[in-house]
């Protein structure tokens, strides 16, 4: 069975930092994993993504240069690094991965529509 389980959400003050993860029931290493976030009222946004083929990364412009994302295949599992955090950082987050294996895609995509397998969610809150 397919499954995306993310964990390391929670209530945070502005300029804080939080680390979520991302664990996979399969085998990682041949696909792009992506984060994507979704606040109310409003549309699934990506995050950040980070390949197969070599575990380059692409950001969104709202959190580059705050974000970091990273990959353990050997855990099965990505992570998401967030510093300087802000209130519009404040949403739900879900890690993704596609029904195909990207080890030929040099650049992984940022689309909520190149992604099949989603995880739950959770929760980011920043708020003084």
């Amino acid at each position: 069975q397919v499954q995306l389980v993310e964990s390391g959400g929670g209530l945070v003050q502005p300029g804080g930092s939080l680390r979520l993860s991302c664990e996979a029931s399969f085998t990682l290493d041949y696909y792009a994993v992506g984060w994507f976030r979704q606040a109310p009222g409003k549309e699934r946004e990506g995050v950040s993504c980070i390949s197969s083929s070599d575990g380059s990364a692409s950001y969104a412009d709202s959190v580059k240069g705050r974000f970091t994302i990273s990959r353990d295949n050997a855990k099965n599992t990505v992570y998401l690094q967030m510093n300087s955090l802000k209130p519009e950082d404040t949403a739900v987050y879900h890690c993704a991965a596609p029904d195909r294996t990207t080890t030929h895609e040099p650049i992984c995509p940022l689309s909520v529509y190149e992604y099949d397998f989603w995880g739950q969610g959770t929760q980011v809150t920043v708020s003084s």
